[in-house]
C-alpha cells in the first residue's frame, strides 16, 4: 500500500524531473490526494531524519546568525509540540501565532501541525482592535507572540493561553522557552485526516470584517508543491523569500514551497530595507532562488546591483504586476529575467511563468500544474471569453484551493458558484494560451505588497468626530505602486485645512496598522449616483490626475 509521504514525494519529483519542460509538467502532473497526510510529520520529520543540512538560515540586523538543520526543528517542534500539548493544545484548537522572523516561528508553525491544532497567523503589526477581532471570530485559545508585544493583549478579553517568545516573563504569560526542556520524542493523539483543517488567515474584503480563509493539511502543503515548480527550486536550494510573517505569502515561499523541494529557508531580518546590504547577506550564504514584492525590486534597482557577486539561478516576484524596466535592469544587472506569478491567500499559485517557458512581455503566463483556468464572460458568467473573471474549474478541484470562508456559507457558495472558483480578478488570454492580469473586479487594491479595503479604512475614518463621509481609493505612488488615499466630507463645525488633515492623519497612525494608514487626503463633496452610491471611478480618476488641493501624511511629520 502506497504511504502518504510516497505519495507525496512521487508528485513532487515529477515536477522536479520536469522543472524546465513545463508542457509535460503541466498535462503529467496530478495531485496527490491522500486520505491522511501530516505534513509535518509525515514529510519534514521524514527529510530531516538523520539530515544535517541547514534547512533554517536567519541573519540578523546585528550581523549574528542562527542556523538549524533539518534534524535541529524536527526535534526542536516535537519539544514544542510536546510542551504546548502539555498547556492543553489539543487537536481542532485555534492557535494565534504572532512573531517575527524568529526560529521560534518555524517551530512552532511545525507544531501545531504535529498536534492538529489551527493556526492563525497573525503580524506583529497589528494593534489591540485588529487583535480583538481576531481573538473573538477565530475562537483563539491559546496565543504564542514575542514579548515586545504581549502589553496589546491587555486590551484583548478572553480565557486563551498566552506564551511568550523572549525577554522576561510576564505575569500572567508562560514562557515558550520552557518547550526546550521537553521530551523530544512525539507521539500523535490521532491520525491527521488530509481534509482537517490547518489554517485560518484573516485577509481584506470590501466589506466590513476580513474575510476568514480556511486552508487544510493539504491545500497549502500538497498545494504549494505547485509554488515550488514555479519558483524552480530543487533539493539544495538556498531560497530568500522578502515577506513578512502572518501573510499567506510566508507561508508559501517561507516554509511550504522550499521544504516541499528540501531547500534552506534564508532570512535576512532588518529595521529599515537596505539594498546594498541585502545582496552582501546574499552573497554570503549563496542565494540560488530570489523571491520578492514588486516594492523590493523597484528599491533594489535604485541600488548598484552588479555588486552582488553571485547572482541568484531563478529570481521571481509576486503580489502585483511587476514593471517591464524593472524586468529590463535586473536582467541586464544579473542575466536573470524575473518571473512573475499570480494566486491568492485562498490558493497557491495558480498562473505562473515557471522556468523554461517562452516569457511574454506583461504577462503573468500560462495556468500552473494542477489548475485549470478559465476566463468568466463579465456579462454572462459563461467560460472562454477572452478577458473576463480568472476562475478555477472546480470539475477537477485543484487540493491547492481553499476549504472555504470559514464561518461564511453565502460568501463561500458565491465564490464557489456555478463549478467555478472566482477569483474576484480580470485577466484577459492570447491565443498561445497566456494569461494578463488587467485588475481587481472590486475596489480591494494593494499598497506595497499589503492588501487594502477601502471599506475598513473608511469605517476607521468615520470614528473621527470631523468625518461626516469618506471614500478611500488608491493614489499612484513611485516606490509602493499605490498609497491609500481618503476623499472626505467634513461634520459641521469642521473647516478644511492644515489644522484638520493633520488631526485625521494623527487618527489614522493612532487607529490603523502601519501598513493600512492614510496616506493622502483631500476635503470636498463626494460624486454619487442617483440611488446615492459614491463613484469610485471618478475618484480614482481624479486622483490619477494629481490635486493641487490634497494634503500628505509626510507634510505633518
Amino acid at each position: 500500500m502506497t504511504t502518504p509521504t510516497e505519495l507525496f514525494r512521487s508528485a513532487r519529483d515529477f515536477l522536479l524531473e520536469n522543472r524546465e519542460d513545463y508542457q509535460a509538467a503541466y498535462e503529467g502532473f496530478r495531485w496527490p490526494r491522500p486520505e491522511h497526510f501530516n505534513w509535518a510529520l509525515d514529510w519534514f520529520d521524514v527529510i530531516a531524519e538523520g539530515n544535517d543540512r541547514t534547512a533554517l538560515h536567519i541573519v540578523e540586523e546585528d550581523g549574528t546568525e542562527t542556523r538549524l538543520s533539518f534534524a535541529d526543528l524536527a526535534t526542536r517542534s516535537s519539544r514544542v509540540a510536546n510542551h504546548l500539548r502539555e498547556r492543553g493544545v489539543a487537536a481542532g484548537d485555534r492557535v494565534l501565532v504572532m512573531l517575527g522572523n524568529q526560529a521560534e516561528l518555524w517551530e512552532t508553525m511545525l507544531a501545531a501541525m504535529k498536534l492538529r491544532a489551527v493556526v492563525i497567523p497573525a503580524t506583529p503589526l497589528l494593534g489591540p482592535a485588529d487583535l480583538r477581532d481576531r481573538v473573538g471570530r477565530g475562537e483563539v485559545k491559546h496565543v504564542v507572540v514575542r514579548a515586545a508585544d504581549t502589553a496589546k493583549f491587555a486590551e484583548v478579553p478572553g480565557t486563551y493561553t498566552r506564551i511568550s517568545v523572549g525577554g522576561l516573563p510576564k505575569e500572567g504569560w508562560e514562557p515558550y522557552e520552557d518547550a526546550y526542556t521537553a521530551t523530544p520524542e512525539f507521539v500523535p493523539d490521532g491520525p491527521t485526516l488530509a481534509d482537517d483543517p490547518l489554517m485560518l488567515y484573516f485577509t481584506s474584503g470590501t466589506t466590513a470584517q476580513p474575510k476568514l480563509v480556511e486552508h487544510t493539511h493539504t491545500s497549502y502543503p500538497v498545494g504549494h508543491l505547485a509554488t515550488m515548480y514555479w519558483i524552480g527550486l530543487k533539493p539544495g536550494d538556498v531560497h530568500l523569500n522578502i515577506s513578512s510573517p502572518g501573510w499567506a505569502k510566508h507561508a508559501w515561499s517561507n516554509l511550504f514551497a522550499p521544504w516541499n523541494a528540501e531547500a534552506t529557508v534564508f532570512v535576512v531580518n532588518y529595521s529599515r530595507f537596505d539594498a546594498s546590504r541585502l545582496m552582501t547577506e546574499m552573497d554570503g550564504a549563496g542565494v540560488t532562488t530570489f523571491c520578492a514584492p514588486p516594492t523590493v525590486w523597484r528599491m533594489l534597482i535604485q541600488a548598484d546591483l552588479t555588486q552582488l557577486a553571485t547572482k541568484p539561478r531563478e529570481a521571481v516576484a509576486a503580489g502585483e504586476p511587476l514593471n517591464p524596466e524593472v524586468i529590463e535592469q535586473v536582467r541586464r544587472a544579473w542575466g536573470v529575467t524575473v518571473r512573475d506569478g499570480f494566486g491568492q491567500t485562498e490558493t497557491a499559485v495558480q498562473i505562473a511563468n515557471s522556468p523554461g517557458q517562452e516569457l511574454r512581455s506583461g504577462s503573468m503566463g500560462r495556468p500552473g500544474p494542477g489548475y485549470r483556468i478559465e476566463l468568466l464572460d463579465p456579462v454572462t458568467g459563461a467560460p472562454g471569453a477572452t478577458e473576463g473573471e480568472i476562475a478555477l474549474d472546480l470539475s477537477e478541484r485543484p487540493v491547492g484551493l481553499m476549504t472555504g470562508y470559514h464561518g461564511d456559507p453565502e460568501r463561500t457558495d458565491e465564490a464557489m458558484a456555478g463549478g467555478y472558483y472566482r477569483t474576484g480578478d480580470i485577466g484577459s488570454r492570447d491565443k498561445d494560451g497566456y494569461l494578463t492580469y488587467v485588475g481587481r473586479a472590486d475596489d480591494v487594491f494593494k499598497a506595497s505588497d499589503y492588501k487594502i479595503s477601502p471599506f475598513e479604512l473608511e469605517s476607521a475614518l468615520l470614528e473621527h468626530e470631523a468625518v461626516a463621509e469618506a471614500a478611500v481609493v488608491p493614489a499612484p505612488d513611485e516606490l509602493r505602486l499605490a498609497v491609500p488615499k481618503a476623499y472626505i466630507v467634513l461634520a459641521e463645525g469642521w473647516e478644511p485645512g492644515p489644522g484638520t488633515a493633520k488631526a485625521l492623519f494623527e487618527h489614522s497612525r493612532e487607529v490603523l496598522a502601519p501598513y493600512k494608514r492614510l496616506r493622502r487626503l483631500e476635503f470636498g463633496a463626494l460624486p454619487k449616483t442617483i440611488s446615492g452610491k459614491i463613484r469610485r471611478i471618478e475618484l480614482r480618476e481624479a486622483t490619477a490626475e494629481g490635486s493641487e488641493n490634497e494634503y500628505r501624511e509626510e507634510d505633518f511629520r
